[in-house]
């Protein structure tokens, strides 16, 4: 049966046989070639690669729960891991990341742990937040990570805050600040710009421009040549970087963090990429695009680009690939199964952490809430909690 909602014509989006060339960055060709020199060693690109594998298996695990009805809500990052990895791996541990949406596997590249990040997913009495915040959207200021709150384009003046504290204080740290390209259409994209590059914040400017700002193509919502194009507006350098090559981000991001920290200014640096899956779990892309486009995309997947690079290299085989799948995989289900026991918050929590104390106005609202809560229990029309 057709859809009354048509796709949007290919021109609106890049398919992987027109990616430019006269201006996007590379180190490694979609087949794992050299074509530039990498900053990474051999070692740090093995871990790069173990931990864009295990984001790939805790996103495909957590899409399988939510679709068992296990978890709420889940905003993947396939396809865009060496966007993620590569730039969040160019800083130090105590500059800052401001996320978007798909960057919580930087969170857990900094030390957040899979407990942790599954206890904030379940919302579960383990969880910091207690389930007051939205799934997939992990707190992380013991990391230098700020919670991420899915807005578009809010996250850009909050990083010059935090940029224009770090510059007053002088303590040398850059802050990152992750969007996509629907963000660069908002007004808060040309405020932050605008003021980052005025005041010469330390900031670098992360767009993963994968085509889609939800359902609508790029081409749809911005008549710029590219999201880095737009950088030259504000007087700062713009690049274009293959968001699939893990080489390539880690060095362009790695070079714009140095000359943040040396006081010379923001850059915005533009991640070309596909969003192979869904938005979120709450998006079905066969209602707008052409999947045709997405399944030749499959073909320049950042994982196996560095796959085949280390394969070539001598220093990785798919029998220690498939090792390693198997081994991350085996942690991943036993936290989960641990973490999936833990009870909900109870009731009251609604009421706590709001001041030192319970004031007089929530301790009765409380008591209001207790009494209907009883009533219905007693009617049979709530659930009990777990």
């Amino acid at each position: 049966m057709s859809h009354p909602n048509p796709t949007y014509p290919a021109q609106d989006v890049c398919p992987p046989e027109d990616l430019p060339t006269e201006d996007l960055i590379r180190v490694l060709d979609p087949q794992g070639n050299l074509v530039g020199e990498p900053l990474l060693d051999d070692e740090a690109i093995l871990e790069l690669h173990r931990v864009m594998v295990r984001q790939r298996l805790i996103d495909d695990r957590m899409l399988t729960l939510q679709r068992q009805g296990r978890i709420g809500f889940y905003g993947a990052c396939v396809g865009q891991e060496a966007a993620v990895f590569g730039s969040a791996s160019a800083l130090e541990p105590t500059d800052w990341i401001v996320p978007a949406l798909r960057e919580a596997g930087a969170l857990l590249y900094r030390g957040f742990t899979l407990r942790e990040y599954f206890n904030q997913l379940l919302g579960n009495n383990a969880d910091i937040t207690k389930g007051r915040q939205m799934p997939c959207h992990p707190p992380g200021h013991d990391y230098h990570y700020v919670t991420m709150s899915s807005v578009i384009a809010n996250q850009i003046p909050q990083a010059c805050g935090l940029a224009l504290a770090g510059k007053l204080k002088q303590d040398g740290r850059v802050t990152m600040c992750f969007m996509g390209d629907g963000a660069t259409s908002e007004g808060d994209f040309h405020t932050g710009l605008n003021v980052a590059t005025v005041q010469k914040l330390p900031v670098v400017w992360i767009c993963q421009n994968n085509q889609w700002s939800i359902s609508t193509p790029v081409g749809r919502q911005s008549a710029a040549r590219s999201m880095a194009a737009k950088a030259k507006g504000y007087g700062i350098p713009g690049l274009r970087v293959d968001g699939n090559d893990l080489l390539a981000v880690h060095k362009i991001a790695s070079e714009a963090a140095a000359r943040a920290r040396a006081g010379e200014g923001p850059t915005l640096i533009e991640c070309l990429t596909w969003r192979l899956g869904a938005h979120t779990t709450s998006d079905d892309p066969t209602r707008y695009r052409d999947e045709d486009v997405t399944k030749r995309w499959w073909e320049l997947d950042p994982l196996g680009r560095t796959r085949r690079y280390l394969i070539a290299k001598g220093l990785w085989s798919d029998e220690q690939e498939q090792a390693q799948q198997d081994e991350l995989d085996a942690e991943i289900r036993a936290v989960w199964t641990e973490v999936e026991e833990i009870p909900a918050p109870p009731l009251k929590a609604i009421f706590e952490d709001v001041y030192a104390e319970m004031t007089p106005q929530q301790t009765e609202q409380w008591e209001s809430l207790e009494r209907n809560m009883k009533w219905s229990d007693a009617k049979g029309l709530v659930r009990k909690q777990h």
